[in-house]
């Protein structure tokens, strides 16, 4: 079986320092807010250019906790994508302001901006980009909106850390960045870990504070906040790893140009499409195809994995009936979730394993067809 995600080879390449410096924190009896910590603070700030970058629980606490930062809560309204993973439209939850879908551009899979005016409302004070799959939203048409209307922009950079839209990082593009470290990301941890990142001191000391139970001097507290807060050993861990991201991320970009080569002449494939000015980290290769529940079945019994990213937008899931958003809001989103797979993405994948799930596909593909 072909992975979607194969994270042992990664593992084997930085085994001795991993293993040294999770035993360096063992020792060291200091397990939070340590050196390790403002480390990787001090070094993903200037990765990203940005002034700022703290270190939080996970990449949902990044979000939320930058909600909680711009004082959103109950009776405004968040514009976002419904075509993501829950935890952007949850962190709007989380602080009781109504999430607002904008449909997507079904070649990139994100903000469709001619449609994001549209749904500015008095209510509207902020808005969050996601750069799904590595892919960098249109920045600067939302910033020229955002400025527009003064709203603030929320990046959600989970899938995103290294995509540069004209020439800047995401991430250093809105009010605030927020990335996720789960092990699966471009930039993984052993467990949950996320980063905000801003410009701005005073965001930056509202999410510190915020971050660590809303105190600046212990046992003092200005507000009620979070415990979230980036562990000492998932920062020990992200401090090995992180010189090597730039290097993994073109890999990415390798892989998904041979595998653009390996299906330029299949018809039924939509490989994917980078926009203009953007430099693309393919967190996943994904494509669209027809018949697609039918072809990740057939890929797996070919040995190959394959992954809906994402199966039921949000806008439909339970946990948002209450809403009374229906079918039919989102046409570009919801036709979209029925196309997307996404294939075997990992920087240490091999030609002819990529050659293997390229054969799988149009073999399925021809399969298929003949029953149709």
């Amino acid at each position: 079986m072909i992975p979607i995600l194969d994270l042992s080879g990664q593992y084997a390449e930085l085994k001795t320092d991993l293993e040294r410096e999770v035993l360096k924190v063992l020792s060291s009896g200091q397990y939070i807010l340590g050196e390790n910590v403002k480390k990787l603070e001090k070094d993903f700030a200037k990765y990203n250019g940005v002034s700022h970058a703290l270190g939080v629980a996970s990449g949902t606490d990044a979000l939320h906790l930058a909600l909680r930062a711009l004082d959103i809560g109950a009776g405004d309204e968040v514009i976002t994508v419904s075509f993501t993973f829950i935890a952007t439209v949850e962190a709007i939850s989380y602080v009781g302001a109504t999430p607002v879908f904008v449909d997507i551009n079904p070649d990139t899979f994100n903000f469709d901006v001619k449609e994001l005016e549209k749904k500015i409302t008095p209510k509207t004070k902020a808005i969050i980009p996601v750069h799904l799959y590595g892919q960098p939203a249109d920045m600067t048409s939302i910033m020229e909106i955002a400025h527009k209307y003064n709203l603030y922009v929320v990046e959600d950079c989970a899938q995103a850390i290294g995509a540069t839209y004209k020439g800047r990082k995401v991430g250093s593009l809105g009010d605030i960045g927020c990335f996720s470290f789960f092990p699966t990301k471009n930039l993984g941890t052993f467990g949950d870990g996320g980063m905000v990142t801003t410009n701005s001191d005073y965001l930056a000391e509202r999410m510190a504070s915020l971050r660590n139970h809303g105190s600046k001097v212990r046992y003092y507290h200005d507000e009620v906040g979070l415990n979230s807060r980036l562990d000492e050993i998932h920062a020990a861990i992200l401090n090995v790893k992180f010189p090597h991201i730039d290097k993994w991320n073109a890999k990415r970009r390798e892989v998904a140009y041979y595998y653009n080569e390996l299906f330029k002449d299949i018809e039924e494939i939509q490989t994917p499409k980078e926009i203009e000015d953007a430099y693309c980290v393919y967190h996943q290769y994904t494509i669209k195809a027809p018949v697609r529940d039918q072809l990740v079945e057939s890929l797996r019994q070919k040995g190959v994995m394959a992954m809906i990213y994402y199966p039921v937008p949000i806008h439909l899931q339970a946990a948002y009936k209450n809403f009374g958003y229906s079918e039919g809001l989102l046409p570009n989103t919801e036709k979209c979730t029925t196309q997307v797979l996404s294939l075997p993405m990992f920087p240490e994948i091999t030609k002819e394993q990529q050659k293997q799930v390229a054969e799988a596909v149009k073999s399925s593909l021809i399969e298929l067809s003949a029953k149709a």
